[in-house]
This record gives structure tokens, C-alpha cells and sequence, in this order.
């Protein structure tokens, strides 16, 4: 294996790989990817939902959604290698006053952002989203901008476009330890050796802390377990049914092949890095599913697993160097929203790296925003 690197990316998800393209387009200069796993996106990346929207409550998170969304759209213009990004929308189905309330005041910034995103009345729903059950809605929010993408087809691409790059991908090499002077990055340790380098850049998803605590640091970036079911075929599921999501049950759900993929977050879910399959965790999508779509009561399950969120306690990202330790930046803490979010994320962070003007402001994503106690909340999380 390569003996030094101008930087080493850790994580060969799709945040990963994302920041590992834009760099090699800078001409950073030598990079090289590496991942413990023997095959590229098989962590977090392989286990979401596939969901892309901008419809969040904080001006950085729609921002980088918007550019993300934009990307997407001209994905094989940009990488050379095409991917499906279907602009299905999103929907936000509201049943009180309050939810109203925090939805409309979001709209207008959104709107203010150039998202087309409009107010629709519950007689709208079913036009999209048939079957679904809207005797207690008041109002929803669509923006038919947002949509679903392809996790393995933006891995797939990403990998292939930095390899024509010239980045080095490494795949069942594990980050085992990282060399430090002064308080200054050196190197990694892998089980396969060591590398030399003086930028390492933490891309580890939900191990993030794992790789910060290997420098002698430590970032509030904590691995949450959640749940997702599928189910058999259909009929009322078209091409175009969008990804809906129930606020005040916290479910969501989108098409996915001939049927539809059900999620929810499950809050009382302590950290940790299981992803065994919880039966009851299962058992209360369904019911939720069931109430809000009457029609799956003849439906089969077809499958159901379970995968990490990246949870930072503002539900923003971590996008910029440490403050502890020279030559480590991260790009962590996605919260849910690392495949929506990793167009943008890969982009800005290499645009930081090189120290050009960022597309994307991302001031308010720093580490040191929680020393400070500049934090803003994204509530809108799913």
C-alpha cells in the first residue's frame, strides 16, 4: 500500500467520497480513501432512506440541501457517471395549529431561498400520495424540488470519477491508530500500515468519535440506531409518489420499488453502535404505518433492518478543522441527513480545504460553535 498521501479520507461512504472528488478536481494532491469494510457505502450510507430534501428549519441545512439538490440533478454532467435522482417531492403532513405554525414560518425562509415550496389544503394529498389517510390534517407542505436518490449510484459514481482522478480508494483497511507531533497530524495506522500525511479528513459517519479520540481529541458526535421496514407490491404506488412524512407520528415513508418503505424515529433509542433488528421497534412502524395508511392492513413486509444516525446535539453538521488538533478536519454529524447533505458537504469542505471562498456559508457548522454556545437547533428531523 501507499506510504504517504497529501491527505488520507477516512470513511469510503458517500460523505467520503464526495470530499475525496471535488479535492482531486482542485488538484489537492495525492489522496487516498480508505475503508475498513470490503466494499464502498456498506455502513451508513448503504442503510438510509434515500431521502433528498431542503424542507429543514435552519438556513445552513436548506442551503446545503439546495446544493445538493443541484448537483444531483446534473450529476453525470459533473462526475461523468449517472445516477437517479428522482424529483418526486417531499410531503409534510400537519395536524395542529403548532405544527402549522413552525411549518408556515419555515416556508417563508425556504421560500426566501429560492425553494418552491408552497402551503397545499388536505383535499391536495391523495392527488400525490394516494391512500393516505387525511380526516386529521389541516395542511401539508410540498416541494416537489426534493425527492429520492440512489445510494449505491452515487457511490458508484463518486468512486469511479475520483479513481479517473487519480485517488487511491483502499477498502478493507482499517484506521487502527493516528500518528501525532505537537499536537499535529503525522500519519495513520491501519492493519495494513502506516501512511504519512499531513491532513487526515474524518469522514467516519457514526464512528466519528472513534477516529477523534485516536488523536488524543474528541467531537459530540454520538452513533443512534434506527429502524426502516419495506413492504410487498402495491397497486396504489406510482413513479411519482413522493417521500411523505407524518410530524406528529414521526413517521415517513416513500415508494420503494413495487412498494413503500416505512421509517421512524424511535427518541428513546440510547446511543450505541448496535444495528441488530429490533422486533418491537418493527412492530410500532407498522402500526403507525397502518394507522395513517389504512390500505396496508393486506400488505406483507418484505424486508427490515436497522442502521446508525451521526447525531450531533444541534442535528447540524460538523464541517471545518479541529481546534485541537492541526491537520484533522472533519466532516461529521449529519444527523440523519448525510445523503442529502453529501453533494454539498463533499464540495465545500474541499473548496475549505484549499482555502477558497466556500459555496455554501458554512461558518455556523463549526466545531467550536459548542464552546461558544452559538448553536441554533434544526428541529425539523426525522
Amino acid at each position: 500500500m501507499t506510504r504517504n498521501a497529501d491527505a488520507v479520507i477516512i470513511g469510503g461512504g458517500i460523505i467520503g467520497l464526495a470530499a475525496a472528488f471535488n479535492l482531486a478536481k482542485f488538484k489537492f494532491g495525492k489522496i487516498v480513501v480508505v475503508e475498513k469494510e470490503m466494499f464502498l457505502g456498506s455502513g451508513a450510507t448503504s442503510k438510509c432512506a434515500g431521502g433528498i430534501r431542503a424542507q429543514f428549519f435552519s438556513k445552513s441545512n436548506i442551503e446545503m440541501s439546495m446544493k445538493s439538490e443541484e448537483i444531483l440533478a446534473n450529476f453525470e454532467a459533473i462526475t461523468g457517471y449517472p445516477a437517479i435522482f428522482n424529483q418526486c417531492g417531499y410531503m409534510f403532513l400537519l395536524s395542529n395549529e403548532k405544527e402549522l405554525a413552525d411549518f408556515s414560518k419555515a416556508v417563508e425562509l425556504q421560500q426566501s431561498l429560492g425553494l418552491p415550496v408552497e402551503l397545499i389544503d388536505p383535499d391536495q394529498i391523495n392527488k400525490y400520495a394516494p391512500e393516505v389517510r387525511i380526516d386529521d390534517i389541516i395542511k401539508a407542505t410540498l416541494c416537489l424540488q426534493d425527492g429520492l436518490a440512489d445510494p449505491n449510484d452515487l457511490i458508484q459514481g463518486y468512486a469511479s470519477a475520483s479513481r479517473a482522478l487519480g485517488v487511491e480508494i483502499l477498502v478493507e483497511t482499517e484506521v487502527t491508530g493516528i500518528n501525532t507531533s505537537n499536537n499535529t497530524v503525522t500519519g495513520i495506522k491501519t492493519n495494513k500500515g502506516e501512511i504519512d500525511c499531513p491532513l487526515i479528513i474524518n469522514a467516519a459517519g457514526p464512528f466519528a468519535k472513534v477516529i477523534a479520540q485516536m488523536a488524543g481529541t474528541s467531537i459530540p458526535v454520538e452513533p443512534v440506531r434506527r429502524q426502516i421496514v419495506t413492504t410487498a407490491a402495491l397497486d396504489f404506488v406510482g413513479p411519482k409518489f413522493p417521500m411523505v412524512v407524518d410530524v406528529k407520528a414521526g413517521l415517513y415513508f416513500h415508494r420503494e420499488a413495487p412498494g413503500l418503505l416505512l421509517g421512524w424515529a424511535d427518541n428513546s433509542v440510547e446511543p450505541a453502535f448496535d444495528e441488530s433488528v429490533d422486533p418491537d421497534y418493527t412492530d410500532n412502524i407498522i402500526m403507525k404505518a397502518l394507522d395513517r395508511i389504512p390500505a396496508l392492513e393486506t400488505a406483507g413486509v418484505s424486508n427490515s433492518w436497522a442502521g446508525l444516525y451521526e447525531v450531533t446535539p444541534d442535528h447540524h453538521a460538523i464541517i471545518g478543522p479541529s481546534q485541537e488538533i492541526t491537520g484533522m478536519f472533519y466532516i461529521n454529524g449529519f444527523s440523519g441527513h448525510g445523503l442529502m447533505h453529501a453533494p454539498a458537504a463533499g464540495l465545500v469542505a474541499a473548496e475549505a480545504i484549499c482555502g477558497k471562498e466556500t459555496t455554501v456559508d458554512i461558518s455556523s457548522l463549526a466545531e467550536d460553535r459548542f464552546e461558544k454556545g452559538v448553536i441554533s437547533e434544526e428541529t425539523n428531523v426525522i
